[in-house]
């Protein structure tokens, strides 16, 4: 059966706690006694890949403590071993003029080395040789992940236990059963132990399994670290997760295609926001809120933000205090900035903010010489200003374009530039508010409408909206038919109440992405019911704000400007 989901308020509250469940391995990840290593050291003529070429590759393979296989062959450089490298390392130019060249030793290595984790002391450095030869000899690098026991000590060793991090130096603290000798199969070899030495080291610090190697070696602080514990048992699934305080308090919400994924994140070096470690510090737990779709797990994320205003959240916290533009009609026409749309009367936006809706304001006033407070104007003034500032407000902005398009030329050919920028941010802000309320306003009016899309593994992802608000979404596996979901959906929806135009039933943010999903490749309308007919529900007027929002447009208008003031020069 289709996997139905219903979006509503009530169903944003996060779910009950249930009694503790035992964790399966594919919630916490490949633990580290089930990874396969391949240990990897090199001897070479010199040391860098461009200058120098591979003479022996060693190679071990372990998994839970255990050697798999070894790999050792000596490699033909194509030239003369140098006689320090020759004292250094044993080999000598007559060692190695009858072996193969790396093009004929690599693809055995790579075969021996597949699916693996490749560890090297000093990892760069040997790696760096392997994958160019790898590039040389015409073989695609696997891009095995990579292990820096080097790095892995700076971790762990502490100075007093040890002078310096080379190899030789901790084999000797660790016990290994192999003395490094510049050999590469017994430097593996010795490598191996001491790999196994650092990771019992770093399990205390909640190194256990792969997913931490990639960041066990971040600099990553003790307490940060140990906080790791939240994300045991969180779903790898689409959602949106909570991150809460010592009080139960929301301290932040975040959202994601894998919930554990992400929130493990916030435990490594990977996050690099001092607010966010400061969050983590602070944080008890974490709650997760498994999504259908990732349109609704965003759509959940701004819901709760605005409905906990967390903290740690930068965006969003207070959608209800978007500003619009207004056009009051009448005998004295005037232009304000207000909260909430009234039913009859002209408006653009929503506006990010005041400044923002003052700047459109200052534009319209710019160019049509419109009342602003304390001037005086002729009625008949006004009222023929206020049917145009209407229709640039909803429909064509083509005169206000042109009009800031005529003063930024002048501006710039006086080099004026800073003014010249004050004038296009005013033309940015209108451009863009009108362009939002004309996008916004059909959906807003919109009673319902059905959306789908297909999925990756085939399936169909399907919304419904009404008034521009996400009423539900549901899940539909590949092997079933969507039309019984759709249906079901249809009637679990949320009922969602009209709203006054344009604005929509949902918070503009919302909507914004709403249409930004319809919008995207694939999707198909299913259902729709508009008092218009199917298409007002999805159009901009066609000579709309919509068409001026590239700056690119902009710009030709200025350039268009200024040859004409040229001209008149």
């Amino acid at each position: 059966m289709p996997s139905v989901r219903q979006l509503s308020r009530e169903d944003l509250a996060p779910p009950m706690v249930g009694r503790p469940v035992q964790l399966g391995l594919d919630e916490l990840g490949t633990p580290l006694h089930a990874v396969t290593f391949v240990v990897v050291d090199l001897e070479t003529t010199g040391g860098s890949p461009l200058s120098s070429a591979i003479t022996e590759i060693g190679a071990v393979k372990v998994r839970g403590g255990v050697v798999l296989g070894e790999f050792q062959t000596l490699v033909n450089p194509g030239t003369a071993v140098p006689a320090f490298i020759a004292s250094l390392t044993g080999i000598t130019t007559s060692m190695v003029a009858s072996a193969p060249r790396i093009a004929q030793v690599l693809p055995s290595f790579l075969e021996f080395s597949l699916g693996s984790v490749l560890v090297a002391h000093n990892a760069p450095f040997d790696i760096g040789f392997l994958k160019a030869a790898a590039a040389a000899s015409g073989h695609a690098w696997p891009g095995n992940q990579v292990l820096d026991t080097v790095r892995l000590a700076r971790r762990v060793v502490l100075r007093d236990e040890a002078p310096n991090h080379k190899l030789g130096t901790l084999a000797a603290l660790f016990g290994a059963a192999v003395t490094p000798d510049h050999r590469a199969l017994s430097d593996a070899r010795a490598t191996v132990d001491v790999l196994h030495a650092l990771l019992s080291r770093l399990a205390p610090l909640g190194i256990t399994h792969l997913e931490d190697l990639a960041t066990a070696t971040d600099p990553v602080p003790a307490d940060v670290r140990r906080k790791r514990h939240l994300a045991d048992g969180l779903p790898d699934a689409p959602g949106v997760y909570l991150f809460r305080g010592p009080d139960e308090e929301v301290l932040y919400v975040g959202t994601s295609v894998s919930i554990r994924t992400r929130v493990r994140s916030y435990f490594t070096a990977a996050e690099k926001r001092g607010r966010m470690t400061e969050m983590v510090r602070i944080a008890h737990a974490v709650t997760p809120v498994v999504c259908a779709t990732t349109l609704e797990a965003r759509v959940r994320e701004l819901r709760l933000i605005a409905e906990h205003s967390p903290r740690y959240n930068r965006r969003s916290r207070f959608p209800d205090r978007m500003p619009w533009i207004r056009l009051v009609e009448g005998p004295t026409p005037r232009l304000q900035v207000v909260r909430e749309v009234r039913a009859g009367l002209a408006h653009i936006g929503p506006f990010a903010s005041r400044s923002s809706a003052q700047l459109a304001v200052e534009a319209l006033h710019a160019t049509y010489g419109t009342r602003t407070p304390g001037t005086r104007a002729s009625a008949d003034l006004d009222q023929g200003a206020c049917a145009a500032l209407r229709a640039a407000m909803l429909g064509d902005p083509e005169l206000v374009v042109r009009a800031h398009a005529v003063r930024i030329a002048a501006l710039t050919a006086r080099e004026r530039f800073e003014e010249a920028g004050a004038v296009r941010d005013r033309l940015d802000a209108f451009v863009r508010g009108a362009a939002r309320a004309q996008r916004l306003a059909p959906l807003a009016a919109c009673p319902q409408l059905v959306a789908a899309r297909r999925t990756a593994d085939g399936g169909w992802e399907v919304v419904l909206v009404r008034y521009a608000r996400l009423a539900g979404t549901a899940a539909v596996d590949r092997r079933d038919d969507p039309r019984p979901a759709i249906a079901a959906l249809l009637l679990t929806g949320e009922q969602v109440d009209p709203p006054v135009p344009p604005a929509p039933a949902a918070h503009p943010e919302e909507a914004d992405l709403v249409l930004d999903w319809l919008d995207s490749p694939g999707v198909r309308l299913v259902d729709i019911e508009s008092a218009d007919g199917p298409l007002p529900a999805r159009s901009c007027p066609v000579r709309g704000a919509q068409a001026f929002c590239d700056p690119a447009r902009t710009a030709a208008a200025v350039a268009v400007a200024g040859a004409a003031l040229r001209g008149a020069a």
